[in-house]
């Protein structure tokens, strides 16, 4: 903690911001501005729906699969809380809505809960009360004049669904397709940005450890073939919209994928091939089969999985194999790339995690800088350097016609309102985000700041804070008070006086 308030008064000395975010201005010099960056950016916040809305057995929604862990799982989570009610944006959705106009926001990142769309998780029975939330939701974005961009899965599995077998079947590709038809027909008209599935590695996790629901530990299998069907569905979904709506919708759809820039830990060759094996281990999983020119998933993962498996003597690898139709239906099936940027890694070889894992399959041995600050979540190193580093990564592996939209970023701390660090760390990144926008030509579109309040931070409850808008969680009216990072982001988005 010491080392982190070291860190927060000596960034915010040199950047000269301190006393313009406080009102004054004297004495430093003139922040960088959001009209610096190309016209048209969407800056926005991101949110999602089960960590702010509550109402979690309200207005005909179904249970989903966090539900039933923390409903049935004892300790689950951080203090046993739960979110139930969370940040009550069910009922409150204006006034957050109202937080981000007033604070400059052109951009609203949402997801739905499937679940209170088809309480069943099939398509036969429609839950008009749950449509009928987020057609508000959207309209009053829109009457405010902010972008929704709207994400289409973000964790929260109907538990109808994952009793069929959830992302290990491959007949959740038909149920996710139908959600989703369901979803473009009933909202479509309003919504130009839709990303499918937010951070597939986090979802599939679910199935190789116990540390997430399903909480399945088929670890270095369930987590392979649930990839498989994660890819299968995005795809599908893709097509589809691109067949049946685009050609009246005009939107845009995509995936978005997580995880740290990964630097060598040593300038040693070795310590080079272990960083972009990573990068091709924890991105390119994901992100190959949509995005490169080939296909498929990375070689170098190809190589090792079949490797290992048949050392363990099976017959089969334990990633599973696309036919050449499925690779081909896969690639390609993007308009953007969405992607959340937090932090950055060291990397050399060597095991770690069980056997097998996806972590053993990697053979990689992570750790930070003692030099990057650090925040409240331990796996959230300050290294603002990264984020540049890791746009070029992305343009030189999939090629510079690709748009990226960063849909997520931000700081951990423990809710203080005089939140100094995380001003320091969105001066940071937006300044190394400029940077390869300017300098190295990558065309990024957008960057969704984590978050626009404190909310559920899945099995941390509320312990973690990434919030700009500090919330009460023991005062019954979750009262929202403004921090003095949404005071920054204020003078950062709204024209200059």
């Amino acid at each position: 903690m010491i080392f982190r308030n070291q860190y927060s008064c000596l960034a915010l000395l040199l950047s000269g911001y301190v006393s313009f975010v406080l009102g004054s201005g004297e004495g430093s010099e003139d922040p960088f501005h959001a009209s610096d960056f190309p016209d048209g950016f969407l800056f926005g916040c991101a949110t999602a729906s089960y960590q702010i809305e509550g109402a979690w057995n309200e207005g005909g929604k179904g249970e989903n699969i966090w539900d039933r862990a923390i409903h049935t799982v004892p300790n689950y989570v951080d203090s046993n809380s739960t979110a139930d009610v969370a940040c009550d944006s069910y009922h409150r959705y204006k006034e957050d809505i109202k937080l981000l106009k007033d604070t400059g926001f052109n951009t609203y990142r949402i997801s739905l809960s499937w679940s209170r769309i088809l309480p069943r998780g099939t398509d036969d029975f429609v839950n008009e009360e749950g449509v009928q939330y987020y057609k508000n939701v959207i309209n009053e974005l829109t009457t405010n004049g902010i972008e929704p961009l709207v994400t289409l899965y973000h964790w929260d599995l109907p538990q109808p669904i994952q009793d069929m077998g959830g992302w290990m079947k491959e007949d959740i590709v038909d149920h996710f397709q139908n959600y989703a038809r369901v979803v473009f027909e009933t909202l479509g008209d309003k919504v130009k940005w839709w990303i499918t599935i937010n951070e597939p590695a986090q979802i599939v996790s679910g199935y190789s450890t116990t540390t997430f629901p399903p909480n399945l530990g088929l670890h270095g299998v369930g987590d392979y073939i649930a990839t498989h069907n994660v890819l299968k569905a995005h795809a599908r979904v893709y097509r589809m919209y691109d067949r049946e709506f685009r050609p009246t919708q005009k939107g845009k759809v995509s995936f978005s994928f997580d995880g740290a820039f990964v630097k060598p830990m040593t300038d040693s060759e070795e310590d080079a091939r272990a960083a972009e094996q990573a990068m091709q281990f924890r991105f390119g999983w994901f992100a190959h089969p949509v995005y490169s020119s080939t296909g498929d998933y990375p070689p170098v993962m190809r190589d090792i999985i079949d490797r290992n498996s048949l050392l363990e003597g099976r017959t089969t690898s334990r990633l599973p194999y696309f036919t050449q139709e499925e690779i081909e239906e896969i690639k390609g099936t993007y308009d953007f790339l969405g992607y959340n940027h937090y932090s950055t890694a060291l990397a050399t070889f060597g095991p770690s995690g069980e056997d097998p894992s996806f972590a053993r399959d990697g053979n990689i041995i992570f750790s930070a800088n003692s030099s990057w600050p650090s925040s409240a979540c331990d796996w959230l190193k300050i290294y603002p350097e990264g984020l540049r580093s890791v746009l070029n990564w992305i343009r030189n592996e999939y090629g510079d016609e690709i748009p990226i939209v960063l849909t997520e970023g931000g700081y951990c701390d423990d809710g203080r309102i005089d939140d100094y660090e995380r001003i320091a760390y969105y001066d940071g990144y937006l300044k190394q985000l400029l940077k390869a926008i300017k300098e190295d030509g990558v065309n990024v579109l957008g960057y969704m700041a984590w978050s626009i309040m404190d909310n559920f931070e899945w099995t941390s409850g509320y312990s973690k804070r990434f919030g700009i808008h500090h919330i009460d969680f023991n005062d019954p009216q979750l009262p929202r008070r403004k921090k003095k990072s949404a005071e920054y982001w204020q003078n950062f988005l709204l024209p200059k006086v």
